[in-house]
């Protein structure tokens, strides 16, 4: 089949930006006058705005394309990281939001200035900043590459470029004007669209498949593709790894990461932001189901070809670069219309998290490491703090392209994993973080030296336990989940080994 754009493609595409142009006009009416306002929309956020919003915010075009991918290539069990997050989600409503309300928080990294002091949090604000900027810059490029595939039927330098434009510019027209209200009220358009999107395709493939239902579960069924839940100890998402690292990981997710706690940040009150947790983890099960259900039809599709009109195997690659094989679906096999509305899910998902990074950055930038300085200086007018969080998310609008457009190069030029790196460094910041979170809610222990020096030696150790460091060689080769437990022992030991040198 014609992978190029149709008439009908395009004319969805077009409809899908003109809602985007006309609802970030609509968005951007929202009444700022204060920085509280712009990056926690002065805590008047619905609870059910801020649970859909965490919901696409959780979402991406990695994800959209990355879900369908793992059952595809072996079973449901990745599901089993949800049932971890909602464990997290629990114990970041209970343990962390009432502490963080309490003190009127903007940023989740204010409370280790009251329990430590500026400096704690400048420094853990200076992790989240850095590992931010390459994981997010590292799934711009990602979002942009899907789309350039499929728009433009290329990856070259320009057409990557342009993609990457479109969509920080589409990020922009949300977060620049309306600050985080208006990225909460664009994230449920982003996620009715790619959820949407998800439906209509898994609808298609289902009906494509010349095979009755009971006949799909039952060869599912047979072939080991129905698992849900592994006992094994070597197994990625294993039981043991779900109630260790992967429950740490979503632990520091939502509710370490300004990237998502920034959502429960502006509800009206702690219990309200603990509700929106929940009910947003509740609604992204469903959504990681139905991307993994696309996956077992593709299985269905390609594996089995008596099942559908698919010819000849399937060849993941496109211009040399790896591909999923969702995205190799779209392009050989998705009609005319269908396609399109793929396109925008994609754009959707990569829009959802693209926009609140920008948010969450700037937030982070301008709360914890700005506004300490100015105010020194006698600076208190909040006219001038809004402005610097309007300049500060165009400034890391900017940075996020040029790390993407690095990404592109990096890539082509040569054979070191920087997208590995990239897209795992923000992890690697979370075992820092989580160690010296867990001291300073459950202990009397640390200081602002410890601060950083647990954060920097969580983050180290996890990267030398990289495959493309010393891991395997010179270290143990050990799974991510577990290496996520190593470092943040590492951290909480380093914060807890002395006695308490706080007055």
């Amino acid at each position: 089949m014609d992978s190029a754009f149709s008439r009908l493609d395009w004319l969805v595409f077009f409809s899908y930006f003109t809602v985007l142009v006309l609802t970030s006009v609509l968005f951007s009416r929202i009444k700022v006058s204060t920085s509280r306002d712009y990056f926690v929309g002065g805590n008047r956020v619905p609870f059910w705005a801020a649970a859909v919003s965490l919901l696409a915010t959780s979402q991406s075009a990695a994800t959209f394309l990355g879900g369908p991918e793992y059952s595809f290539g072996k079973d449901l069990t990745f599901v089993g990281f949800y049932a971890s997050a909602l464990i997290a989600v629990f114990v970041v409503a209970v343990a962390l939001i009432p502490k963080l309300y309490a003190i009127r928080a903007v940023t989740v990294y204010e409370l280790l200035e009251k329990r430590y002091g500026g400096r704690a949090k400048r420094d853990a604000a200076a992790m989240f900043l850095v590992g931010r900027l390459f994981a997010s810059g590292a799934r711009l490029y990602i979002g942009a590459l899907a789309i350039s595939m499929i728009l433009f039927s290329d990856i070259s330098a320009f057409h990557v470029t342009l993609s990457i434009v479109v969509l920080i510019s589409a990020a922009l027209a949300y977060a620049y004007f309306g600050g985080v209200t208006s990225v909460i009220l664009s994230d449920i358009i982003q996620a009715i669209t790619y959820i949407g999107a998800a439906i209509a395709v898994l609808v298609y493939l289902y009906l494509s498949l010349d095979i009755s239902f009971e006949t799909m579960v039952q060869t599912l069924e047979n072939e080991g593709k129905l698992k849900i839940a592994d006992f094994s100890l070597s197994g990625g998402f294993s039981v043991w790894t779900l109630l260790s690292g992967w429950l740490l990981l979503n632990i520091a997710a939502y509710g370490l990461d300004q990237d998502m706690t920034q959502r429960a940040l502006s509800c009206k009150d702690a219990k309200s932001a603990a509700r929106s947790m929940m009910l947003g983890i509740w609604m992204t099960v469903p959504v990681a189901l139905l991307f993994l259900l696309i996956g077992l039809l593709l299985y269905l599709f390609y594996t089995h070809p008596g099942f559908s009109h698919a010819k000849g195997e399937i060849v993941q690659t496109f211009q040399g670069d790896k591909i999923t094989v969702f995205m190799y679906y779209i392009l050989h096999e998705m009609p005319e219309g269908l396609r399109g509305l793929v396109t925008v899910g994609a754009i959707a998902a990569a829009l959802s998290s693209s926009n609140s990074v920008l948010s969450a950055m700037a937030s982070v930038a301008v709360e914890d490491i700005y506004r300490p300085l100015k105010e020194r200086q006698g600076i208190h007018d909040e006219k001038h703090y809004l402005n610097a969080g309007r300049k500060a998310v165009l400034f890391f609008a900017l940075a996020l392209s040029l790390m993407a457009i690095l990404s592109y190069y990096w890539q082509h030029a040569t054979d070191l994993p920087l997208l590995n790196f990239a897209l795992g460094v923000m992890a690697f910041a979370y075992t820092g973080l989580l160690g010296v979170y867990a001291a300073a809610l459950f202990t009397e222990r640390g200081d602002a030296q410890r601060v950083r020096i647990a954060l920097v030696s969580g983050f180290v150790t996890v990267l030398l336990m990289q495959p493309y460091v010393l891991g395997g060689t010179l270290l143990p080769k050990i799974g991510f989940a577990w290496q996520m437990v190593v470092g943040t022992v590492v951290a909480f030991g380093l914060m807890t080994i002395k006695a308490p040198t706080r007055k």
